[in-house]
């Protein structure tokens, strides 16, 4: 974990605007700048970057965040990534938490540095090989492939000599070359030889556009047909995608992403102008490919061959993406006929017709997963009912997005003639429990509403403010739940902070706690509008001033009716003092305005 004050000082040294207009030209529109937003299509710009909030907002789709979230979103990076990327920039070193030796780190870093450079080479190496391989140059020609795809793919070609990398590495013994997988070491001789062999090569590159790994197709009848670099430090074919730092930014652009079975399929693909493809490399869709798929889009198709190898493969990925599921977006599935794989499809029926395909005949996952489950059992008779109830238990449990999950959750009801309650109590569900509440507690029998508009207005305004926060005095002996729960923990984060923390230090800082959703969900709002940017003026500020007040007034006068119901007699000493304290504070008179 990064500790809390390093995301604090890289928020404060770094300027959202200089972070953003890297990627995105910015225009200066009175106190903030203004674009057209990177994250979906629009003609006029909504995209919105407060320099003194130091955070951004899209009008039209509602992305929002710090410039740590903004480098999150736009270049698919995970959390501690996107923090390592930042402070790179300005040449800030990442503590840890729990910071393993420095000199073992050191070494790690060494290696992984040490890794990369001899991929790189080698991938320069296969390269200037591809011009001068007219067996190659023939085969990718015959795919309908251009040098301009070539290129951008980094393709190259690994001669059929048995130590080729000898001509670049004068240390062909280096020990680099056996860890990234470029060579392979006979166990009973030691002698060393290339792995990848009159080969097709594919360069394999992380989000940062390093390469990691290599895919070589064989040129004949050579088996496999296709070999993949082995599993190193730097690569986990479970975590990488083919094709991915290639489609960044056709996926932004399109808002969808597909997921293909090969290298040819992407790079086919993209000749074609479908460019938004990525495979998996080798292996099954795994939790983590669908994690990452979903960062960068909001439709996610996945496309196999229609025989049982293609069958199997996609009930896996549905399988691994329940949990990974999330309520706004989409996963579809695309069978292709038998004959065809996306490659040859796309160029026997072109581009519009492929395109046609998805969007009309792919199979959204809930309607995939109850064909699926239907299909084995006899849903006229009450044992085949049963048998559906009985199969689907176990993949219902594992779905994260809770809307998508109860949709499905009832359309399989309807089918076995039942209740949802129904079939909750057979699966053992109570009801469900509600997350984020862990620190706050209500007495039962409260019937204090969730969430307010006024509450969520607070929220906003003190993210907005937060040096009004400083003039709050939080009332003690009071039990916070939800919303009112991330208010007060805001205010006494702002009062606890040696310097005023801006609205994007704020947000950062409630990452990963159980009041993270609250937060994001109060800043992404439809009722937030443009001038929430622009600065309040004093009565704005005596309006969160009393409003709060009526908060913590409702929370006094719920709090004395619990206790008072509950019986005089039946308070314990420390409940009969916090009752004589409320009451008090009833009786105080209200200041004069």
């Amino acid at each position: 974990m990064i500790p809390q004050d390093f995301i604090d000082q890289l928020l404060s040294r770094v300027d959202i605007v200089d972070v953003v207009d890297r990627y995105v030209p910015l225009k200066k529109a009175g106190q903030n700048y203004m674009a057209c937003c990177p994250f979906h299509k629009e003609k006029s710009p909504s995209f919105t970057v407060s320099p003194t909030k130091q955070f951004y907002h899209c009008f039209g789709c509602g992305a929002h965040g710090s410039a740590i979230g903004f480098v999150m979103e736009y270049q698919g990076l995970p959390f501690v990534d996107a923090v390592k990327s930042l402070a790179e920039g300005i040449g800030l070193q990442v503590p840890q938490e729990r910071a393993a030796n420095p000199e073992a780190s050191r070494a790690a870093r060494e290696k992984q540095l040490s890794l990369e450079s001899a991929l790189s080479q080698a991938a320069v190496y296969y390269k200037q090989q591809l011009k001068s391989a007219v067996n190659a140059i023939s085969y990718l020609k015959g795919r309908g492939l251009t040098g301009e795809i070539a290129a951008r793919f980094g393709l190259g070609y690994a001669p059929g000599d048995w130590q080729n990398l000898q001509a670049v590495f004068s240390e062909y013994l280096n020990p680099a070359l056996l860890e990234s997988g470029l060579v392979i070491e006979a166990e009973d001789t030691g002698r060393r030889y290339d792995r990848f062999r009159d080969r097709v090569m594919f360069p394999i590159r992380n989000q940062r556009g390093a390469i990691i790994g290599f895919g070589g197709r064989v040129l004949g009848k050579g088996e496999p047909k296709y070999l993949n670099s082995p599993e190193t430090p730097l690569f986990e074919k479970g975590r990488e995608l083919y094709g991915l730092y290639e489609a960044r930014q056709a996926i932004r652009n399109a808002n969808a992403v597909l997921v293909v079975e090969g290298y040819m399929d992407v790079v086919a693909l993209a000749q074609y102008g479908v460019e938004y493809a990525v495979a998996t490399l080798g292996t099954a869709t795994t939790g983590e490919h669908v994690r990452k798929l979903l960062r960068h889009a909001d439709q996610v198709y996945f496309c196999f061959d229609g025989d049982k190898a293609g069958q199997k493969a996609a009930w896996r990925a549905l399988e691994n993406s329940l949990p990974q599921l999330v309520d706004g977006k989409a996963l579809h599935f695309l069978f292709l006929p038998q004959e065809h794989d996306p490659d040859s499809y796309i160029r026997e029926h072109g581009r519009e017709a492929f395109e046609a395909a998805l969007r009309e005949q792919s199979i959204p996952l809930s309607a995939y997963f109850t064909r699926e489950l239907t299909a084995s059992v006899d849903l006229s008779s009450p044992e085949g009912r049963a048998e559906l109830i009985k199969q689907a238990k176990p993949l219902l449990d594992q779905i994260a997005a809770p809307m998508l999950g109860y949709i499905i959750k009832k359309r399989l009801a309807e089918l076995a003639q039942m209740e949802v309650d129904e079939i909750d109590m057979l699966m053992g569900h109570s009801r469900p429990e509600r997350k984020g509440r862990r620190e706050y507690r209500l007495p039962r029998e409260s019937t204090r509403p969730a969430s307010t508009p006024i509450m969520r207005k607070q929220i906003r305004d003190v993210l907005m403010n937060p040096e009004w926060a400083l003039a709050i005095q939080i009332r003690e002996n009071e039990i916070y739940e939800g919303e009112m729960a991330a208010l007060v923990a805001i205010i006494e984060r702002v009062q606890a902070s040696e310097q005023l923390p801006s609205c994007a230090v704020l947000a950062e800082g409630f990452r990963h706690t159980e009041h993270e959703s609250i937060i994001d969900s109060v800043l992404q709002d439809s009722q937030l509008r443009s001038e929430e940017f622009i600065n309040p003026n004093e009565l704005d500020r005596e309006n969160f001033m009393l409003g709060f007040d009526k908060l913590m007034d409702r929370y006094d006068d719920e709090l004395v009716s619990t206790l008072s119901n509950k019986g005089y007699e039946h308070l314990s000493q420390e409940e009969l003092q916090l009752l004589r304290t409320l009451l008090a504070r009833r009786m105080r008179p209200t200041p004069a305005s």
